[in-house]
């Protein structure tokens, strides 16, 4: 296990909601504990633009059209990646994934990113979908660059980014070399949105029986997704409630959704597909990350099968990695994010054997 030690800061360039499920894209900032943020000493490493990196659109077999990013010519291709999206976002470009490319690129690795494929009727993509995808994609990229591939995700991607991993068998190749994972949660959907309303209730200020209160309304809607709880009931509790003014915080519906809606994926364990992965992984949290229960995470991770596990938390970041967003809309620009961010990011990647 790599340990990240306290250095001076990368000087990296600075260019420049939600649903039932997973992952609405504050704890006071949580002091690092036992592994810190990877703080590089001043070496200056490069970022990317476009105009220094090679650009290109690739068909992607059953998926559509992806964007490749790749080093420039100078630079020797050592490894590629795909990324996967967090739930607000199913776009090939976007702050995050323009941020990845401007880091990795200078450093030997390409990156791939595609539009995710459509939900259905207003359900969340299911993590066997989404996965599914990222092992078709991974498959193309190997093919087309011929070199080892890996994935990078955030939010409710990182899930389906695990699933992938975890289907590679042990005595063959893995097509999954390694896991770059942001704001990857240990716990299932409906556990993780529990403790997302709790918190952005609690640092509303608001007590106990509230908080108890709106505990209550979201188990009351995932018994009824799961055919526990009369529906009518569920959405007349739901009604009541929204009419409170703690009932926004909570990222729930004011009725119970059309019966076509589903949430296919809110019981999944990651605890039993962690287990079967094995390649490299990096785990990143803000330390105030406010949407996912960060510690309890990690400790499924470390709890569960054996590899080479990397963790750092980012000072002053939430879900997204932008000092001071926690609680705040996603970032609209790469430029935002935090400086501990990119130079994670460029530590374990230079490192990755």
């Amino acid at each position: 296990m790599v340990r990240f030690t306290a250095g001076r800061i990368l000087r990296s360039c600075r260019r420049g909601r939600p649903h039932i499920g997973m992952c609405v894209d504050r704890t006071a900032a949580i002091p690092p504990r036992g592994e810190s943020p990877a703080l590089l000493d001043d070496v200056g490493l490069p970022c990317a633009t476009e105009a220094s990196m090679q650009v290109e659109e690739v068909s992607i077999p059953g998926i559509g059209t992806g964007l490749l990013r790749q080093p420039d010519t100078h630079v020797s291709l050592r490894a590629a990646l795909v990324a996967l999206h967090g739930a607000s976002r199913p776009q090939r470009s976007q702050p995050l994934f323009d941020h990845l490319a401007e880091v990795l690129t200078p450093l030997g690795c390409a990156v791939l990113t595609y539009d995710r494929r459509a939900s259905k009727a207003g359900s969340d993509v299911p993590l066997t979908d989404q996965s599914a995808d990222a092992r078709t994609a991974l498959r193309m990229l190997s093919g087309h660059l011929g070199v080892r591939v890996g994935l990078y995700a955030f939010s409710q991607g990182a899930w389906a980014a695990t699933v992938a991993a975890s289907l590679d068998q042990d005595g063959e190749q893995r097509l999954v070399s390694f896991l770059a994972l942001l704001g990857c949660s240990g716990v299932s959907p409906a556990v993780q949105m529990r403790y997302f309303t709790d918190e952005n209730l609690r640092r509303s200020g608001y007590a106990a029986d509230v908080r108890a209160k709106a505990r209550d309304l979201r188990i009351g809607l995932e018994n009824a997704f799961r055919g526990r709880a009369d529906r009518r009931d569920i959405s007349a509790m739901l009604a009541a409630a929204s009419q409170e003014p703690w009932f926004r915080l909570t990222y729930l519906p004011s009725e119970m959704p059309p019966h076509g809606v589903t949430w296919d994926d809110m019981d999944f364990d990651p605890a039993t597909v962690i287990a079967r992965v094995r390649c490299p992984t990096l785990l990143i949290y803000g330390a105030d990350e406010e949407c996912v229960p960060s510690r309890e995470s990690e400790a499924v991770w470390r709890a569960h099968g054996q590899r080479d596990l990397t963790v750092a938390y980012l000072p002053g970041c939430g879900h997204f990695p932008v000092v001071g967003g926690a609680g705040l809309p996603e970032p609209q620009h790469s430029g935002s994010l935090s400086d501990d961010y990119t130079a994670t990011l460029s530590s374990w990647f230079s490192s990755l054997q």
